[in-house]
């Protein structure tokens, strides 16, 4: 009796962990559904209600199929603060935060006060391994982030404004005092980009492998870096700007202006796709959401507004100021002011409320906030060093090998390279709407023919009226005056189109008459009345 209750007890937790499992993974085939099935007992038509039934059964089971995908091939899930009763996670310092994480963790926070050489400016490489530091007065320091091993250092001995990494690790791009010049991890410079000018940002499009420089006479570069080509340099027009970020969703740079504009640009467009007047004041900072969707501005009115891309409206304004801003990779938003960091998450219906903050030694500037892929934590650049702190759910905890892989090896690293340059994009599949890259373009509506063809058209129909025969007629009605008459009259019918179409053309248009319900009240007494 003891064996067959322990057996029934058995079967009972292995059917409870089974409905458990059953559970999770229905819910997370409701994420991959298409919305509600479809009302198939009011159709009449079977052949109809037959397809139909084929096809929601193939949804259902490509949404489990991606559950199932997503259950052991990212098997983590991102973790936040969660406060308990009426505390707030914004006052939870780094001390607690560090005493409850495992020791990997609690080495990746930390300070390096460098005040002789700063304010530093730092990148880290799209796989969140390295981490490249660049102080303003010729200080360069790359480090390998998991092992805390410094690679490479050296001094340029002039002033460094910018700097970013290139496809990979190997090689880097730095805005100095007059040029951007590259260099490899080595620290060997490999090219001097005289044709830049003096650069105050640099971006750099890894799909497209173009490095993009906005110059201090406001003139915007792109260089493919793989053929060392000029694809464009257009001058902005509004006044010198260091603020530049580019859209991770379809490559689209955005300048942040003196007057408080915000541009969007691509290389094969000489005027801005988009401009928007964002601030009644200088822009200070921009980012960009990894969707593509959601943009970030911060002005000198003291403001920071999220815009929506996909209609170009405010979603929210907030009062503050930012100096620097950057989005994680999971939607967390950094702000960095003064000496205060500020983290804000979204809390649904794209409402950002704060949701973590950290202030830093009194007197220190920050100059650059940078969130570090694929890990919690977030990097600052500060008038006195470099600092890292820990934010916990900003990175995405599932990393994908073929798209960005920090324990990669040589042999790996140069095959993706060659992947890279065969499916390099071209600077033309740029745009504000990638995914209409592919699609049919919509019928036009018909454009008016130039005078030039319009004339080609009727001489073609005044020909093909002149060269029509005639029926012969009995005596009397076959005249040659009569014969000529004829041609005459059909030549005049081909001609008519065309002479009334231009006379269509040629015509001023008439001026319409303000509709009586638009005038202002104090006028509507001179307005005409209508017979009666």
């Amino acid at each position: 009796m003891v064996a067959n209750q322990e057996i029934m007890d058995k079967d009972r937790l292995v059917t409870a962990t089974e409905q458990d499992m059953s559970d999770e993974l229905n819910l997370k085939t409701r994420k991959y559904l298409r919305g509600d099935g479809a009302n198939l007992e009011t159709l009449r038509d079977k052949k109809l209600k037959g397809q139909l039934a084929v096809r929601e059964k193939l949804y259902s089971q490509s949404a489990k199929a991606a559950a199932k995908a997503e259950k052991w091939l990212m098997p983590t899930d991102e973790g936040y603060l969660e406060p308990e009763g009426l505390e707030k996670t914004w006052m939870v310092k780094q001390e607690s935060i560090i005493r409850e994480v495992d020791v990997i963790s609690s080495r990746k926070p930390f300070d390096m006060i460098l005040p002789e050489l700063g304010p530093y400016n730092l990148q880290y490489a799209s796989s969140g391994r390295y981490m490249l530091v660049g102080g303003r007065k010729g200080h360069l320091a790359m480090m390998d982030m998991m092992s805390m091993d410094l690679i490479k250092e050296f001094q340029v001995r002039e002033t460094v404004r910018d700097v970013v990494f290139l496809h990979n690790e190997q090689f880097f791009a730095v805005a100095q005092k007059k040029y951007p010049y590259i260099y490899n991890r080595h620290g060997t410079e490999i090219h001097c980009l005289e044709e830049h000018g003096a650069p105050l940002k640099l971006q750099f499009l890894d799909k497209h492998f173009l490095l993009a420089s906005v110059n201090k006479f406001a003139q915007l570069h792109y260089q493919d870096v793989s053929t060392g080509v000029i694809v464009a340099n257009y001058r902005t027009g509004l006044g010198r700007t260091d603020v530049m970020r580019v859209n991770p969703y379809n490559a689209v740079i955005g300048l942040g202006h003196s007057g408080g504009k915000v541009t969007m640009w691509k290389p094969t467009s000489v005027k801005p796709l988009v401009t928007m007047l964002c601030h009644h004041g200088p822009v200070t900072a921009v980012a960009f959401h990894s969707g593509g969707q959601l943009m970030a501005t911060a002005g000198m009115d003291r403001k920071i507004k999220l815009w929506d891309l996909r209609k170009f409206g405010v979603v929210n304004t907030y009062s503050g100021h930012a100096q620097t801003m950057d989005f994680s990779q999971k939607g967390l938003l950094a702000i960095g002011n003064g000496s205060r960091v500020q983290v804000w998450r979204d809390s649904g219906n794209q409402e950002y409320e704060k949701y973590m903050s950290h202030a830093m030694v009194k007197g220190y500037q920050i100059g650059k906030v940078s969130f570090r892929p694929y890990e919690d934590v977030l990097g600052i650049g500060h008038s006195m060093g470099i600092s890292s702190i820990l934010i916990p759910g900003s990175g995405e905890p599932n990393f994908d090998t073929w798209v960005a892989n920090p324990y990669e090896t040589t042999k790996q690293r140069r095959e993706k390279e060659v992947y890279a340059l065969l499916d390099k994009l071209q600077p033309e599949t740029i745009m504000l709407e990638p995914s209409k890259i592919g699609t049919v373009r919509p019928p036009r509506r018909k454009e008016r023919p130039t005078k030039k063809e319009t004339e080609e058209e009727m001489e073609n129909a005044v020909e093909a009226a002149k060269s029509i025969t005639f029926k012969k007629k009995t005596k009397g009605r076959n005249k040659p005056s009569k014969r000529a008459a004829k041609k005459e009259e059909e030549v005049f019918k081909a001609k008519r189109p065309f002479l009334d179409q231009q006379m269509n053309n040629d015509r001023p248009l008439k001026k319409q008459r303000i509709a009586e319900a638009e005038l202002p009240k104090a006028l509507q007494r001179f307005s005409r009345k209508k017979a009666s």
